[in-house]
């Protein structure tokens, strides 16, 4: 549900791929989202709900939360470190990785599978 504390990943625009908190509902469409800032990079802003994907955590503020209450309310309940816990997370982790890779980077990485590869068809065989 789209509600105050509903913790989202930003899927378009400048901020995309943070997660960001909604800490107010301004009509069907809209809701106002914050970081805060300093823990995930997204300024307080309003921001269309189709470009948002919700989470299933949740931090308990009130509507129109201060951006120092909503930082010590996600210290408390340790949302961020639940959240990099997630397959979601790491999915999104390992993409970044990969999408930073250099061209020697992926060639130690093709290497790599070959030898597992023919690591598993060795025992395979036996």
């Amino acid at each position: 549900f789209v509600q105050p504390g509903r913790l989202a990943l930003i899927t378009y625009g400048p901020c995309e791929g943070k997660m960001c908190t909604i800490v107010d509902i301004v009509d069907q469409k809209r809701v106002v989202v914050d970081g805060p800032e300093s823990l995930t990079g997204v300024k307080r802003h309003l921001m269309p709900v189709s470009r948002l994907s919700l989470t299933d955590f949740r931090v308990d503020i009130q509507r129109g939360a201060r951006e120092k209450t909503l930082k010590t309310a996600l210290a408390k309940d340790d949302i961020m470190k639940k959240w990099s816990e997630t397959a979601w997370a790491k999915k999104i982790a390992a993409q970044k990785v990969r999408s930073e890779m250099n061209d020697f980077d992926r060639y130690k990485l093709m290497m790599a599978k070959k030898r597992r590869a023919k690591a598993v068809k060795k025992t395979i065989k036996k």
